[in-house]
């Protein structure tokens, strides 16, 4: 599709068009049916300790010389937990440039404007699991300069993984990833959608 405003072309990874570790495992990963989404299915974490994401798309699918954000679209069930520390590794590479940040999918329960899970956020039906007892939640501080989900229109989240220069060229690849490999804890209870690919809007 393309943006309302300047006409960028922008794009959609479905999670079907990601790699995923251990996403063709059901007992890691399985597939769900999506009704509010732009693709029929989605991929939904059941317990995971290797957490990796990644995606790729061709540049010339985007428009040159344009500044995009790369967005990781989820939903979480009512036994998300894992996701909140150690924090996550996001990582873009276009051309020869290479970005990194920290990010947390599982943000602060109390939201205050600049980034977590709201309040009102309404997480979808739980996959059939034992409740798991809560631990104790770390909570991510905005001082910590880690980007946290923001809720969408959609009633999706989303979380920026980075942004990137679109300098053109048929041959530009952009690499995404999103990584949590070192913490060695149980992650469970998310659902991708997809990363969503548009212009960095100024400001």
């Amino acid at each position: 599709w393309l943006d309302r405003e300047t006409g960028a072309k922008c794009y959609m990874l479905s999670a079907r068009n990601l790699f995923i570790v251990w996403g063709d495992t059901p007992q890691y990963w399985t597939w769900i049916p999506l009704e509010d989404s732009r693709f029929s299915e989605g991929a939904q974490l059941m317990h995971v300790c290797w957490f990796e994401i990644r995606g790729k798309i061709h540049s010339k699918m985007l428009s040159q010389d344009t500044t995009y954000a790369a967005y990781m679209v989820f939903k979480t069930t009512y036994n998300f937990y894992g996701l909140d520390f150690p924090v996550q590794e996001a990582s873009i590479s276009a051309g020869a440039t290479n970005s990194t940040r920290k990010v947390c999918l599982q943000g602060n329960d109390d939201d205050d404007g600049e980034g977590g899970v709201p309040e009102n956020y309404r997480p979808m039906v739980p996959f059939p699991r034992l409740r798991l007892r809560r631990r104790n939640r770390r909570v991510v501080s905005h001082e910590e300069n880690v980007a946290l989900p923001q809720q969408r229109a959609d009633g999706w989240m989303e979380l920026e993984l980075g942004e990137f220069l679109n300098e053109g060229g048929d041959d530009g690849e952009v690499s995404i990833s999103l990584v949590e490999t070192k913490g060695g804890n149980w992650k469970s209870g998310l659902i991708v959608q997809g990363i969503e690919i548009r212009r960095k809007k100024s400001g």
